[in-house]
């Protein structure tokens, strides 16, 4: 888990894993394989997150232009 894009970017390169995401159910970040879910077991069920997620290569600036791009045009997201 990290605290910041930059942290999860950080992350990712050093174990080589393709993605990043900000998991805003948590409001962490990470790094992950392709076509990974996020989430947690409650109840014996597997509630998947709502996560943001972008490939590693992108430099931090852009992840979170991305980001607030997204979120600005989708308020109830």
């Amino acid at each position: 888990m990290a605290g910041s894009w930059s942290e999860a970017r950080e992350c990712a390169l050093r174990e080589n894993l393709p993605r990043i995401y900000h998991d805003w159910d948590t409001n962490t970040f990470g790094a992950c394989r392709e076509g990974e879910i996020q989430g947690e077991f409650k109840g014996g069920a597997f509630i998947e997150h709502r996560c943001i997620c972008m490939p590693t290569h992108l430099p931090c600036e852009e992840l979170e232009e991305k980001e607030r791009r997204f979120l600005s045009e989708n308020p109830d997201w």
